[in-house]
């Protein structure tokens, strides 16, 4: 199938080599043409070039604000026709921005679907994703054995805003376990237990979880080069607050969490690996 593929940082770059080892060919545009270098794709000079070349348009970007930008730029995809088109949008969104997108979408013609994933380019890379999706039946019936191909779980929420919610809540889970991890780490080698030791034993006991699997090696290395970064994390656990402001629903671990995501700024490691959070808690002890 041919598929347009628009954002090509981490998570995106991966998902599009695992859509191109599935056999489709790729029309791909993002706003530094040099990440598209080691993909086997054809390269366009604008968002709408993507369109006018693809069946499946499928975006991952960093917020709403830039998806907004790729729809409505002058020659974004709004500006052609998108008449039997459908969007993938694999972006984190924030939850009032994605329905405003629904409509828009419909209004030009084409079908938006709001897919965020659960996992990161490890995952994306062996079609191991959890793709949460909402938006028309029609266009999920069209998009769905591509999404098979880069999700070994598909959930299908139908109702506009509910996957994006339920990618965000997902978010709350995942930034909590991996401070709780972080600062249980930090501690315990204060008190004198080695970091591999302290890693096996957790993993063995109460912190066994996909992100222990996935963070283990980056927290005994330090190596924290970035599948999904600080900024990422606390942009999500931001719009989750706005979320629970909305229902005048308390989050008590999320507000406290986000916070810690947002020290990475100050500390200069907001662009790194959300598992450096643990950077947060050791310099914490030095400091004590």
């Amino acid at each position: 199938m041919q598929l347009g593929f628009i954002g090509l940082g981490h998570l995106g770059k991966a998902i599009a080599g695992r859509l191109i080892d599935c056999g489709h060919t790729l029309t791909v545009w993002n706003r530094s043409p040099e990440k598209a270098n080691g993909l086997d794709v054809t390269i366009a000079d604008s968002p709408a070039q993507v369109a006018q070349q693809s069946d499946i348009v499928c975006l991952c970007l960093f917020d709403s604000l830039a998806v907004e930008n790729v729809l409505k730029r002058k020659d974004g995809l709004f500006s052609t026709d998108l008449k039997g088109k459908v969007l993938v949008d694999h972006t984190t969104n924030h939850f009032r921005n994605v329905t405003t997108f629904h409509e828009l979408c419909a209004g030009a013609g084409g079908i938006y679907l709001e897919a965020p994933v659960l996992g990161s380019v490890v995952p994306a890379s062996q079609g191991a994703l959890t793709v949460l999706v909402s938006g028309k039946e029609e266009g999920y019936s069209k998009a769905q054995s591509v999404l098979e191909q880069i999700g070994k779980h598909l959930f299908y929420l139908a109702e506009p805003g509910l996957a994006t919610k339920m990618k965000l809540i997902n978010n709350l889970v995942l930034g909590n376990f991996m401070a709780a991890l972080a600062e249980a780490l930090a501690f315990a080698e204060k008190v004198g237990i080695s970091r591999d030791r302290v890693l096996d034993i957790l993993n063995a006991g109460g912190g066994q979880s996909l992100v222990l699997n996935a963070k283990k090696t980056k927290l005994l290395t330090e190596d924290f080069s970035t599948h999904f970064s600080n900024a990422l994390i606390y942009k999500d656990l931001h719009c989750l607050q706005d979320l629970a402001n909305e229902e005048k629903h308390p989050l008590f671990t999320g507000a406290v969490t986000k916070e810690l995501y947002a020290r990475t700024f100050a500390e200069g490691i907001d662009s790194l690996d959300f598992s450096a959070i643990y950077r947060i808690f050791k310099s914490n002890d030095k400091k004590l």
